[in-house]
């Protein structure tokens, strides 16, 4: 079943890089108490994710922060690693953090995935945006295959 707006985010973990090293996140820890704007993408250095969705979201940083939001985060099914190299290859420093959810486990628990094997690609998340406060959603915009529209930081930015 696909996740809806008023509920609650599901539990799970993801991977990201710090100055430490590779360390696990749990969505307890992610949502819990604060505002998240969580968007997700296909894949880490595809076109429309390293051309306008990611960018997006690093140039609207503070403006989505001055909207109250404690945490940007940027969600793949990539590792670790991939997502690290890949936030720093956009630049991304600490405006969004890099999530990896590498099995595709947490595409999954929000019934957000799809098959690219068709591509090579795998079970993938699909692009979406949500605004989760303190564990539940509030707004939740799920692209159509092949779009980027609904899930820009613009998007996000107005629904704040």
């Amino acid at each position: 079943m696909t996740i809806k707006v008023g509920d609650r985010a599901p539990s799970g973990s993801f991977k990201h890089m710090t100055g430490e090293g590779m360390e696990e996140i749990s969505t307890g820890d992610l949502f819990g108490g604060k505002k998240v704007v969580l968007f997700s993408l296909p894949g880490a250095f595809t076109p429309t994710c390293s051309a306008k969705h990611l960018p997006g979201y690093v140039q609207h940083a503070a403006d989505i922060k001055g909207k109250g939001v404690d945490t940007i985060a940027c969600m793949s099914v990539n590792d670790a690693f991939v997502m690290d190299a890949w936030g720093k290859d956009q630049g991304v420093g600490d405006s969004v953090v890099m999530l990896a959810d590498g099995n595709g486990d947490y595409a999954k628990a929000l019934g957000l995935d799809f098959d690219a094997s068709g591509f090579g690609m795998g079970t993938r998340a699909q692009r979406f945006a949500m605004i989760v406060d303190d564990g539940t959603v509030t707004a939740l915009n799920v692209e159509e295959p092949g779009a980027f529209e609904v899930s820009s930081a613009e998007a996000m930015l107005a629904k704040l």
